[in-house]
């Protein structure tokens, strides 16, 4: 039986919500479940909003894969160099004839670069401007993992910017595989990997966005090389610029701040090619092969040399015979002051350049190996008596004192 609803007016005809209007009710009844049904399914497919796990970017892979093959490089080295010596012309007013060794001064010169390992015997490539050639470089490599290790230079090119060391230590060492090398494709995106600033394992990322360019910096030319956007600092010399499958693309070696012209330039970083280094490394360790094996120990009369000046910041001169009469002092004793490094042990004594040590602790010395025999037993925090002054020929004027030096 139908219900009519209301009194039907204006001939509009009365309906019946069962019969004539089905489609209210079915529809509710339909569509309920339905609603249910899609948000029990999103609800068990997280997946569609949650962020990618960033473990599995290509990116952070590559870096996982060459990281533990990058070195934080820190080289020191001494610069020896002949300097007038002020003291001389003193001494020239009244000896015409006198005629002194030049002066010499020698520098301890420190940087810092990266570098990789590219074979597991712990032979690492870098640029040749970050550990250059001198007979008593130092080299300290650290590893990723904060493993330091003593390095020695074998070989390099310079007009190639690429230098070839080794770790001294026997170990099988992660390394950089050359015989894979990256396509290096314009557009890819490339990594690079250093000690950028300082900053051990720095990355920057950027694209492969040039080839074959030839540039000068600093008066010196670098040929055929990759240009990237990828932002290169100081210290991220001779590290690995690699792409996301983590394969070699090139070398870290210059970045350009100004045109030859002066004009300031964003974004433009050099690296030596993946190819010019494998042929490279080919050469190095040729001449690696014929190389006698490191010193273990520094030659005593090296570490000798440079006592006085490491723990107590002066530099001796032996009195020759000619010097001594030249000065006016008494002839056969002593070791000359010739120089003395600023606010250093003996410059904050109040030791000044042109005198005489007579004894160290209690000896006598008359000569620069002398002193240096006996400092060779000092370390840092050692106390030394130092006899200090100036005994003349003709015994007037002498000043002498005992001077006690703490060694740094």
């Amino acid at each position: 039986m139908t219900t009519q609803v209301g009194t039907p007016r204006c001939g509009v005809r009365a309906f019946s919500f069962r019969r004539d209007f089905p489609w209210p009710r079915r529809t509710a009844q339909r569509a309920v479940p339905t609603i249910l049904v899609a948000t029990i399914s999103l609800l068990a497919a997280p997946s569609l909003f949650a962020q990618a796990d960033p473990a599995s970017e290509p990116a952070v892979q590559a870096i996982a894969k060459v990281l533990p093959a990058v070195v934080n490089i820190n080289t020191e080295r001494v610069v020896k160099r002949r300097v007038h010596d002020p003291f001389e012309d003193f001494a020239a007013q009244y000896f015409g004839n006198y005629r002194a060794r030049p002066r010499e001064i020698r520098q301890t010169l420190q940087s810092l670069g990266s570098g990789f390992i590219v074979d597991p015997a712990g032979y690492i490539v870098t640029n040749e401007h970050v550990v250059q050639r001198a007979a008593d470089l130092k080299i300290e490599v650290t590893m990723n993992d904060g493993k330091t290790y003593q390095a020695h230079y074998i070989t390099g090119d310079t007009k190639k910017d690429l230098a070839f060391i080794k770790i001294d230590a026997k170990a099988d060492f992660p390394f950089i595989n050359l015989d894979n090398l990256s396509p290096n494709l314009l557009g890819q995106t490339v990594l690079v990997v250093g000690n950028a600033l300082g900053y051990g394992s720095s990355i920057s990322r950027g694209v492969l966005s040039g080839m074959k360019r030839d540039i000068t910096v600093d008066d010196f030319e670098y040929k055929d090389l990759l240009q990237t956007d990828a932002a290169i600092n100081p210290g991220n010399s001779g590290g690995p610029l690699i792409d996301l499958s983590g394969r070699l693309v090139g070398v870290s070696s210059a970045k350009m701040a100004f045109t030859p012209q002066g004009v300031p330039t964003q974004g433009l970083g050099f690296a030596i090619p993946a190819e010019t280094v494998r042929s490279a490394v080919t050469q190095f360790k040729q001449t690696a092969q014929n190389q006698p094996p490191p010193k273990t120990k520094p030659d005593e009369n090296e570490n000798a040399a440079s006592n006085a000046g490491r723990l107590f910041g002066m530099q001796l001169q032996n009195l020759t015979p000619d010097l001594t009469d030249a000065l006016g002092y008494a002839p056969g004793k002593g070791v000359l002051v010739s120089a003395v490094d600023p606010d250093g042990p003996a410059d904050r004594a109040g030791i000044e350049r042109g005198l005489v040590i007579y004894r160290v602790g209690r000896y006598n010395v008359t000569s620069v190996k002398q002193v240096e025999s006996l400092l060779s037993r000092a370390s840092p925090g050692t106390v030394v008596d130092f006899t200090v002054g100036i005994v003349r020929a003709n015994g007037q004027g002498q000043r002498v004192e005992t001077v006690p030096l703490t060694s740094r």
